[in-house]
């Protein structure tokens, strides 16, 4: 079956419009010259909770029927995830339990916390994640709502590349980030949807790059050790999310550290707004891969804006 069919992306819209902020599309005069190309930022950094994941946490749980609600939901996340369904849960009234790993990010658990769900630490590892999980959801009874690799999930992140489509119908290219992959799963789906011709790019740290080793090999890699500033991408592509950028990627662009945190600092100056280091990765890699973007109109969907002020990279 083909992988477009399988997703309900006009139930995922119906629902998650009436809980989730449009936000806006910035253009900047000054980025354009530096890119040669017309770019469209989609700025999901003034989102519910800060960032993109809201999205697909909002469309999970209000997808819930009354019995399955009940029962409350979990999750791990290093931080957006967390929080976003932290939100959508207390939006539905319902319990949230949310596993976090040491050393993530101050801010966005001080924001999961803030919504009011219950936080259960462990080890800095995915295996220590799930293995934690796992124990929630079976004392718990709990509903799992995984941060990319499910189909409400990446029905929900399609909304974003809807919207951005709606007020820009006309672009030749999407750029999103790819950790897990869920916004680019969605955002693939979306623009398929509604124009196939759009190129579509990923793009990713060079320090977490086993999107782009699985794109080169056609096989999703796993065992790539992941060093890079960028923490809401420091997770390997999932299942569902792989089978879709094999289906419809044109090209998979990494970026170096040094590379993100300089995009990082473009952003914040030319366009006035605070974003994290994982929502610089496209315009980092669109600086760094000019030859796939020169004279195009090119949308560039800026993740989030949850940053440790206490922790700027410079």
């Amino acid at each position: 079956m083909d992988v477009f069919e399988h997703y309900d992306l006009d139930g995922a819209w119906a629902r998650v419009r009436l809980h989730a902020h449009r936000t806006p599309v910035l253009t900047s005069a000054s980025l354009n010259s530096l890119a040669d190309a017309e770019l469209f930022f989609k700025c999901e950094n003034f989102q519910r909770s800060g960032s993109f994941k809201f999205r697909g946490a909002s469309n999970s749980v209000f997808a819930l029927n009354d019995a399955d609600a009940a029962r409350g939901v979990a999750t791990h996340s290093s931080g957006n995830h967390g929080a976003a369904l932290a939100l959508a849960a207390s939006l539905r009234g319902i319990p949230c339990t949310v596993v976090v790993p040491e050393g993530a990010n101050a801010q966005k658990v001080a924001a999961i916390e803030r919504y009011g769900a219950t936080l259960v630490r462990c080890a800095p590892t995915l295996e220590a994640r799930e293995t934690t999980l796992a124990r929630v959801l079976e004392s718990a009874s709990a509903v799992e709502v995984h941060p990319y690799d499910a189909d409400l999930t990446i029905a929900g992140q399609s909304t974003c590349a809807r919207e951005l489509l709606e007020d820009e119908p006309l672009l030749d290219a999407i750029i999103a980030p790819i950790g897990g992959g869920g916004l680019w799963a969605g955002t693939a789906l979306a623009a398929q949807a509604h124009n196939p011709a759009i190129r579509l790019f990923a793009a990713e740290p060079q320090g977490a790059s086993d999107a782009f080793l699985g794109f080169q090999r056609g096989i999703r890699v796993t065992d790539y050790p992941v060093a890079t500033i960028a923490d809401g991408l420091r997770t390997y592509v999932g299942v569902r999310n792989f089978a879709i950028m094999g289906a419809y990627a044109n090209a998979v662009l990494l970026a170096s550290d040094v590379q993100i945190i300089a995009a990082m600092r473009l952003i914040w100056e030319r366009l006035k707004i605070l974003v994290e280091p994982s929502c610089a990765v496209p315009l980092a890699a669109i600086l760094r891969y000019p030859e796939h973007f020169c004279g195009q109109r090119v949308g560039v969907i800026l993740t989030g804006g949850n940053v440790d002020l206490d922790q700027l990279p410079w």
